[in-house]
């Protein structure tokens, strides 16, 4: 299944060129009050949403998926997990370009001695509301990859187990600021964190380690691979996420980006794809100078 959020926070079923309307559904959550949990309650209760969703459906109502602006499909991440040059032509274009690793060595030792890194949740944005560049006088890069939606509480945990963890995938781009700082710091501007353009559910992507990849900017193919070449895989990053953290329902993962990052600016429009996933359309614009929340801009998404 696959489940957009849209317009003022309404959920949606992607189905084509439509989505149905299933607001309805969120009447399974339950109630919440201060203070609220430190996780995303629809991911914590996907199942009985699901399952009510499919009640509802029959009755939807069906809305044009270019009339709506996709919103990022999970609300309220208590972590934005990344995993560094986890492709292995990645990490080689770092080493091989000072304009990417920027003198820093930390930029190139191998993901096994890097570790993962965390974004800043403000960072977080969906398809339809753009990236906005902060920092015009300096390289901006795209960085597309699998994202991987975490569902339960999750401490621990063996990679022949991690899937059993994933609530389902999306779209990412890791939106990143070339310099010589820490990879959290210029990698976590609102709108540097895109997620979309929908969420789909873990049981229609049963191996997450054989999926085709690749972003376009303005029609020109910059990014293409499969995620069978990611360094650690999508159950070696929750096992290794989950040694160092507990990993709460709604948490995300970047898992990484392969080679062909290169410089993004504002007017661009940039179309990421992922096998099983879609295509997530996004604009580029400047940020305004009150530093105000990214703009909403209608589609975004496509099947």
């Amino acid at each position: 299944m696959r489940l957009c959020r849209f317009g003022g926070d309404r959920l949606g079923v992607v189905e084509r060129e439509t989505v149905r309307d299933v607001t309805a559904a969120l009447d399974a959550l339950p109630a919440c009050r201060y203070p609220f949990p430190a996780y995303d309650v629809l991911m914590a209760n996907l199942g009985q949403v699901v399952a009510r969703v499919k009640e509802v459906l029959p009755e939807a109502p069906a809305i044009p998926l270019a009339d709506v602006t996709l919103l990022s499909p999970v609300a309220n991440p208590g972590k934005i997990i990344a995993a560094p040059v986890n492709y292995q032509k990645h990490l080689d274009e770092v080493k091989g370009d000072r304009q990417l690793h920027a003198g820093n060595p930390a930029h190139t030792v191998t993901i096994q001695n890097a570790g993962l890194f965390l974004k800043a949740t403000s960072s977080l944005a969906g398809a339809g509301e753009g990236i906005a560049v902060v920092k015009p006088d300096r390289r901006t890069d795209h960085e597309v990859e699998l994202v991987v939606v975490i569902g339960r509480p999750a401490r621990h945990v063996a990679r022949a187990d991690a899937l059993r963890y994933v609530a389902g995938y999306c779209i990412g781009l890791d939106v990143s600021i070339r310099g010589s700082e820490d990879r959290s710091f210029r990698k976590s501007p609102d709108s540097y964190s895109v997620l979309g353009p929908w969420l789909v559910t873990a049981d229609d992507i049963p191996d997450p380690g054989d999926l085709d990849l690749q972003i376009s900017v303005n029609g020109v193919l910059r990014q293409k691979s499969n995620t069978r070449y990611l360094i650690l895989g999508v159950p070696e990053l929750i096992e290794l996420a989950s040694s160092f953290y507990t990993l709460y329902p709604g948490d995300v993962i970047f898992t990484g980006t392969p080679e062909g990052v290169s410089p993004i600016q504002p007017g661009d429009a940039v179309s990421a794809s992922i096998d099983r996933i879609g295509t997530m359309d996004v604009r580029i614009r400047a940020a305004d100078a009150s530093g105000a929340a990214a703009m909403s801009a209608p589609a975004a998404g496509r099947p």
